[in-house]
């Protein structure tokens, strides 16, 4: 399947996505610890299918130094030991605001009770904004079929600087 349409070769796309970036760099400036975003942005790129952000979100995350097994297990964090209790709160809080259609509740009282056990206002002001942001970066990959495997660890970061 090749992508429908370059994101990066159209003006009007490559505007957005400027300042799309300067949005995500109030989160990865934030004191939300970095392995805890790149963990976050994984798991929703894995409930999208978007495979570009998968990939993206993976090499990003290996690159500053996560290990293998915690990327491997991410998807299936309820079942692994490898994530601190804050971790668990956070990829929670990352599938419920995600998974919205699925649920009548949206993010449940008690996900929301253990993120504000963990994390201050500003982490969890910068995680709250990370899952949306995230979920639409997938959403944009996924409807230009913007595939994975090409993603290169700051490759972003160059484009847009």
């Amino acid at each position: 399947m090749d992508a429908r349409f370059d994101m990066f070769g159209n003006e009007v796309a490559v505007k957005f996505a400027k300042r799309f970036a300067n949005a995500g760099l109030v989160i990865q400036q934030s004191p939300l610890p970095k392995s805890t975003q790149e963990l976050v942005a994984l798991r929703v790129s894995q409930i999208n299918g978007c495979g570009w952000c998968v990939d993206m979100h993976t090499k990003e995350a290996a690159a500053a130094g996560e290990t293998s097994v915690r990327l491997h297990l991410v998807a299936t964090w309820r079942e692994s030991t490898v994530f601190t209790e804050a971790e668990r709160a956070a990829l929670a809080l990352a599938e419920e605001g995600t998974r919205l259609a699925d649920a009548h509740h949206g993010v449940s009282d008690e996900t929301w009770a253990r993120v504000r056990t963990h994390y201050d206002d500003d982490q969890i002001a910068a995680l709250v904004a990370l899952v949306a942001l995230i979920n639409a970066a997938n959403r944009l990959a996924v409807i230009v079929h913007q595939q994975g495997g090409s993603y290169q660890p700051g490759m972003f970061a160059a484009a847009f600087n």
